[in-house]
């Protein structure tokens, strides 16, 4: 088994410049660095983190839990984040959570013992208690929530601009011509939650529409829930809305079926607008007009923010809150007239950005 020092002896530097190529500690030049990789990799030498981080008490590495693998959005934030740790030379396990509050608190605690110095949280749709994460930042471990924000709970976030992002989407709605408009949400115990129906109602009452209590769908994030009831709101022609927006991408596919179920299609018979990317659209039909967080970069952002606080140790600074913009992408599904297109006017209200926001999204036709 080759060793640290036949591959200084490899790439002709010291010791201590392999150890600081492999720990990301030090700023190593480039041609250095590539030096010390052909070398690991000519030699096929793997280091002992394990033993490096019984002598450091450092392990190098960060934990991931998100709700679901499966949903497309959720790799793409590893893959993100895993660029963002491997540039830092640290590693990242990722977990699943399968939407479940105690499978949560099982994986939190199992990173702990594992000895990751951060963790990146995308919350279950079970509860998480406020005093779970506080105990952990207390320990010096620190985390960083991404696109699920926990309310009432002081800690790092990283997530789209959910304001901004449900007035494009509602506006869009209303310039297809549609009025009774309903909005199918997460809990409202979540911060981006509550934001998302900020920005619909907000839309509204610009286009001087009151909101309506009725018209607003209080789910959970568990899609068989969520299909059931949409199910039974859209099963009375007399009160159903003429379109549907749906503040993350489980709510739209709970939502999308219960129209199924209700035997209705898109946008034939209602117009429907989500969060997140539901399908691949050369494949399906009707085609859904989609708000795209950018969910690469809300991965990659997070893990930056959670590496600086390693580096900062136990001293905290204020929280940090970032917002990304979105992007609406038109397409079928909320077409309420065949052939219409969006006049330059409405294109222009459609990027408008809320007070305060520092991002502006971006509008594309497809």
């Amino acid at each position: 088994m080759p060793t640290i020092k036949e591959v200084a002896v490899r790439a002709g530097v010291s010791v201590g410049t392999v150890s600081h190529v492999i720990t990301g500690s030090v700023p190593v030049s480039e041609d250095l660095r590539v030096k010390v990789q052909t070398a690991i990799r000519d030699l096929d030498y793997h280091p002992n983190h394990v033993a490096r981080s019984l002598k450091t008490s450092r392990t190098r590495t960060l934990g991931i839990i998100v709700p679901d693998m499966t949903v497309s959005f959720f790799p793409q934030i590893i893959r993100g984040a895993e660029m963002a740790a491997r540039e830092k030379g640290y590693s990242l396990i990722a977990v699943n959570s399968a939407e479940s509050g105690d499978r949560q608190t099982e994986l939190l605690s199992l990173l702990r013992s594992q000895q990751v110095e951060g963790i990146l949280l995308v919350i279950a749709a079970g509860s998480t208690p406020a005093s779970q994460m506080t105990r952990l930042i207390g320990a010096g471990i620190p985390v960083v929530c991404l696109d699920r924000v926990p309310d009432r709970v002081p800690v790092d976030s990283v997530s789209v601009e959910d304001v901004t992002s449900a007035q494009m989407g509602t506006e869009h709605l209303l310039h297809m011509g549609y009025r009774k408009i309903a909005i199918v949400t997460g809990p409202l115990s979540l911060k981006n939650e509550q934001r998302r129906l900020q920005g619909y109602e907000q839309s509204l009452e610009r286009a001087g529409i009151a909101p309506d209590e009725d018209l607003v769908w209080q789910g959970n994030l568990r899609t068989e829930d969520l299909e059931a009831m949409c199910r039974e709101r859209l099963s009375n022609p007399a009160r159903r809305p003429d379109a549907l927006f749906c503040t993350n991408g489980l709510t739209g596919l709970g939502a999308l079926r219960g129209i199924r179920d209700c035997g209705l299609a898109t946008p034939d018979d209602i117009g429907f607008v989500t969060f997140d990317e539901l399908t691949l659209d050369d494949l399906f039909r009707p085609a859904i007009t989609t708000i795209v967080q950018p969910a690469y970069e809300i991965g990659h952002k997070a893990s930056e923010i959670l590496l600086e606080r390693i580096d900062q140790g136990t001293d905290r600074e204020e929280v940090r809150t970032v917002r990304l913009p979105a992007t609406l992408k038109i397409r079928e599904s909320s077409r309420r007239f065949t052939g219409q297109a969006l006049s330059a006017n409405q294109a222009q209200s459609g990027k408008r950005s809320s007070g305060g926001s520092r991002t502006v999204p971006g509008l594309l036709a497809e």
